[in-house]
């Protein structure tokens, strides 16, 4: 049954204060509707930042909160782009879904399932927009080309840039939203922008029908937005011990797939498609039962599992007994193998498995990137680049790339015994 909105509807969002959706305004009563559809709420069931949760211990919230603060930073800059550009008004609904919806394909853990199971959400999204579903019944009530016209736009096709710039560029509201309010959950200091700001500093360029930023004043609200970016990237997103729970993850799944394609290992019909089966078969069933909960209940039933290694995985997950990360960024390739090699070799003994308890992990951050047209200024010479007014920017274009060796903590000692080995051993090389 699709839900029928009667009543106006407001949500109080930490971030953005009250967020009002208005029933005498058809596309707000679209917007009311697709968030009481059982795709959206799904999305309460998926923690926006998968593991950070262990990391930074207020970072509960869900891709459900995130989704209706990116809507909300949407309708904000579009109002205003439309009061200034009544040309845009016809785009209203589809910018306002597409910025409600970009989201809705993610799978449990958010980004941590698709590095274990390797799928893209952006596909599921289209699914789920595309197929018959609740979301896709209510937007072709509305509108038989919608849910086509938001496809376009998340694949970047839109009619004009500017609409899918809005969703997915480089100065997008979905940013806007998560770096808000990633940096309010997990109390890092990092995420503070100035939200009034950048958004009185947007505009749209007819001619070329990008986002554009207005002049050079504009130009310190966009240097310190992307600085945020940077920083929370490498200071939030990529924290080392995210990426120990990650690895620690992964290997559970890793570990419970082979189990049951031995056929060792009970799960439910929900699991069994994902440890069995390649994304490609999954169903929209399938995918849509599955959530945090349930990926989460089984954690904890394999924590008495009959495999000790499943058992070992699952339990230091659980209590949060998580390895630990020596970063060995400055050895060269050879050596960082070398020494992984020779730790996986002495713990085996000890009873650990080489492949799931250690391993080489890589972050890489990047503070700008000129994909997606960039990000330009409207100057009195024309559009301008905003790397090529910026020496600042032009800084943050460098990728920072990290190495980590992970390991058990209870081995740290080792780690660092070996470690001192191989600097010595680089030292009377060089």
């Amino acid at each position: 049954m699709i839900p029928i909105a009667q009543k106006s509807r407001t949500y109080h969002d930490p971030i953005h204060g009250a967020v009002h959706l208005n029933a005498k305004d058809p596309i707000e009563v679209l917007l009311i509707q697709l968030v009481d559809s059982s795709e959206f709420q799904r999305l309460r069931r998926i923690r926006q930042l998968d593991v950070a949760n262990l990391t930074f211990h207020g970072a509960e919230g869900s891709r459900f909160t995130h989704a209706l603060g990116v809507l909300a930073v949407a309708r904000r800059v579009f109002d205003r782009l439309i009061a200034e550009n009544p040309e845009l008004a016809p785009y209203r609904a589809l910018v306002l879904c597409s910025a409600l919806l970009h989201d809705l394909g993610h799978g449990p853990f958010s980004h941590a399932s698709e590095e274990v199971f390797h799928f893209d959400h952006e596909q599921w999204t289209m699914r789920l927009l595309r197929e018959d579903t609740q979301v896709h019944r209510l937007l072709s009530a509305f509108d038989a080309e919608l849910p086509e016209q938001i496809c376009q736009l998340l694949q970047k096709q839109a009619p004009i840039p500017l609409l899918g710039q809005l969703i997915s560029g480089q100065l997008d509201c979905d940013r806007l939203d998560y770096l808000l309010r990633d940096s309010y959950f997990t109390g890092a200091q990092y995420g503070h922008l100035d939200l009034d700001r950048i958004i009185n500093a947007l505009a749209y360029d007819p001619e070329t029908g990008m986002l554009v930023v207005r002049g050079r004043k504009g130009l310190v609200a966009i240097e310190h937005y992307l600085v945020v970016r940077y920083f929370m990237y490498s200071q939030v997103y990529n924290h080392p011990k995210n990426l120990c729970a990650r690895f620690v993850l992964a290997g559970i799944f890793k570990r419970a797939a082979v189990l049951y394609k031995e056929g060792v290992l009970e799960v439910d019909s929900v699991l069994a498609a994902w440890l069995g089966q390649n994304p490609s078969t999954w169903t929209l069933d399938d995918y849509l039962r599955s959530d945090d909960v349930v990926f989460s209940y089984h954690i904890q039933r394999w924590t008495r599992a009959d495999d000790p290694l499943l058992a070992d995985l699952c339990s230091r997950y659980l209590d949060r007994n998580l390895p630990k990360a020596w970063e060995v960024t400055h050895l060269k390739s050879e050596q960082r193998w070398g020494l992984l090699d020779r730790l996986q070799s002495k713990a085996k003994s000890q009873g650990y498995d080489p492949d799931r308890h250690f391993g080489l992990v890589t972050s890489q951050v990047k503070g700008y990137s000129l994909y997606d047209r960039g990000i330009f200024l409207q100057t009195d010479e024309g559009l301008v680049e905003i790397a090529e007014a910026s020496s600042l920017v032009k800084s943050l274009i460098l990728t920072n790339a990290r190495v980590w060796l992970v390991y058990p903590r209870e081995l740290h000692d080792e780690v660092k015994r070996l470690v001192e080995l191989q600097r010595m051993m680089t030292g009377a090389t060089t």
